[in-house]
C-alpha cells in the first residue's frame, strides 16, 4: 500500500463523511439564498481580515473585533445560518483532528 493511495482513500471518505456532505449542502443552500449569501460572505471577509492580522502579530482594533461579534451574534438568529456555521465547525473539528493525527506521526522528523 503507498501513501497516496491512502491519502485518497482519505479523501474519499472525507467527501462521504456526514459531516462533509451536511456542511456542503447548507453551504450550498445558503450560497443559493442571495440574502443569507451576502451576510454571510460580508461575515466571512470580516473574520478573514481579523485573523489575517492575528496570524501577522499585528494589533487587531477593538472595533474590528467588537463589530465581527455582533455580526455573529445576528447572523446566528438566523436558523440556516446558524446551522451552517455549526456544521462548518463540526467539519472543521474533523478536519482539525485528522490533521493532529498526521502530525502527531511524523512529529519526530519536524
Amino acid at each position: 500500500m503507498n501513501v497516496y493511495d491512502t491519502a485518497n482513500r482519505l479523501a474519499q471518505e472525507i467527501r462521504t463523511s456526514e459531516e462533509y456532505k451536511a456542511y456542503k449542502q447548507a453551504k450550498e443552500d445558503i450560497m443559493a439564498t442571495p440574502e443569507l449569501k451576502k451576510k454571510v460572505e460580508d461575515f466571512e471577509k470580516l473574520r478573514y481580515d481579523v485573523q489575517l492580522l492575528e496570524m501577522q502579530g499585528q494589533p487587531v482594533e477593538e472595533e474590528k473585533n467588537k463589530k465581527l461579534q455582533e455580526m455573529y451574534s445576528i447572523l446566528v438568529q438566523e436558523k440556516d445560518i446558524k446551522e451552517y456555521f455549526d456544521l462548518e465547525v463540526k467539519f472543521n473539528v474533523m478536519i482539525a483532528d485528522v490533521n493532529k493525527i498526521i502530525a502527531e506521526a511524523i512529529k519526530d522528523v519536524l
